[in-house]
This record gives C-alpha cells, sequence and structure tokens, in this order.
C-alpha cells in the first residue's frame, strides 16, 4: 500500500480522525518513506477534499451537518442526471455491466459473516461499481470528474457502517429498480430512484453524525 492508500484508508476508518494534523515526518517515519511522497500523497488528499490546510500544515477535514447536507444535495443532483442519461443512452455492455455490479452487491449484501470491516470494505466497493457503471452509461465524460469532487469515501463508508440488514436490503431494492429503469429506457423514474437512494444514505449519515457511542465503535472496530 502506498502513501496515498495508506493515509486515505486511515481517514476513511478514523485512525486518523476529523482535525488531526498529519505531520509529514511522523507519516514518513511510520511508512519508513521520505517525505517527498508522503507531500504528494497529502496533495492529493487535498485535492480530493479529505485534506486541509491549517496555521501549521494540513490536517483531517471535519464535516459538518450542513456539509453533508451541502454534499448530498449535489450529489443527487448529478447522480440523478446521470441515471436518467444512462436510460437514454446505455447499450447493452453497459446493461451486463449494471447487472453484474449488481450481483456482487447482492451477494455481498447477503453474506451470512459478520458485518465487519472487511465486509464494509466490500460493500461499498460494489455498491461503488454499480454507480459508476451508471456514470459510464450516461455517455457524458464530463459526469465522472464532477461527481467524483461530492462523493467523499469517508461519508460513504460510515453510511454503510450504520446501515443495519433491512437497509442494506432496501439499498439492494433501490439498485434493482434503477437497473430496470435504465433497461427499459426510463429517464424519469431512472432519475427519482436515484433521487431517493442517496436521499436515503444522507439521512442515515444525519441521524447517526452526532451519536458519540457509535464513534467510540467505530474507533474500536478499527484498532
Amino acid at each position: 500500500m502506498d502513501a496515498y492508500e495508506f493515509i486515505k484508508e486511515a481517514i476513511i476508518l478514523g485512525k486518523l480522525e476529523p482535525g488531526m494534523r498529519l505531520g509529514e515526518e511522523t507519516l514518513a517515519k511510520e511508512l519508513n518513506l521520505s517525505r517527498t511522497p508522503i507531500r504528494e500523497a497529502i496533495k492529493q488528499l487535498e485535492a480530493e477534499g479529505l485534506v486541509i490546510p491549517l496555521k501549521r500544515g494540513v490536517g483531517v477535514r471535519r464535516f459538518t451537518k450542513d456539509d453533508i447536507r451541502e454534499i448530498y444535495d449535489l450529489r443527487t443532483l448529478l447522480e440523478s442526471y446521470a441515471a436518467s442519461q444512462a436510460a437514454i443512452h446505455r447499450t447493452e455492455e453497459d446493461l451486463i455491466l449494471l447487472s453484474r455490479a449488481n450481483e456482487f452487491y447482492e451477494q455481498a449484501i447477503e453474506d451470512t459473516t459478520p458485518l465487519d470491516m472487511t465486509r464494509i470494505r466490500k460493500i461499498v466497493k460494489v455498491n461503488q461499481t454499480f454507480h459508476e457503471a451508471i456514470v459510464a452509461a450516461s455517455k457524458n465524460t464530463h459526469l465522472y470528474f464532477h461527481i467524483s469532487k461530492v462523493v467523499v469515501v469517508p461519508i460513504v463508508f460510515r453510511s454503510f457502517y450504520w446501515y443495519n440488514d433491512f437497509q442494506l436490503k432496501q439499498s439492494l431494492e433501490v439498485h434493482k429498480i434503477i437497473f430496470e429503469a435504465i433497461k427499459n429506457k426510463e429517464p424519469e423514474r431512472a432519475r427519482i430512484a436515484m433521487h431517493e437512494h442517496i436521499f436515503q444514505g444522507r439521512d442515515n449519515v444525519l441521524k447517526h453524525l452526532d451519536n458519540s457511542e457509535i464513534s467510540h465503535l467505530l474507533k474500536e472496530e478499527v484498532k
């Protein structure tokens, strides 16, 4: 794992907490690297909005409830549009990719192993595959760039961390509705389904944002 992936995963899992200052020298020693790759990794994370400048150095970004509402408002506009465009422009190859992504998502959700960090990572990954396949099917080359700027991975990860089995299955059912709308070339139905899907994720994050008990459990889980 390179410096970028190491630091990003530590932020996602909460090992590097919001507000924590990121010292290049400390990280370089921990990873047994020079400060140059650490500096480059931090620049990339800053461009992604996960790291912000401090008076001295940089730190892990904090997200307020207003931040989360604004992020999800943008996501629903962009991804709902992507879903509607996918319903118009999708090819048979796109449908195969979307169907396969949904199959993997269902397998990850139906897995009988405990909902630990490894399983959550898998669920997040296959969910991302489905959403990226929709963007690809939209045939709009600019959408991926803009969506990537507002899909904040730590927030998405925590959303899935807080999902229970019913909510995971509910998410899968919405995936299936979105897929059927795209398959049947129903852009408005695809747009509405995606809109509600993303807002369900937003509501789940906002519901737990101030729950210190859940935050404590997350920290304990990743130790």
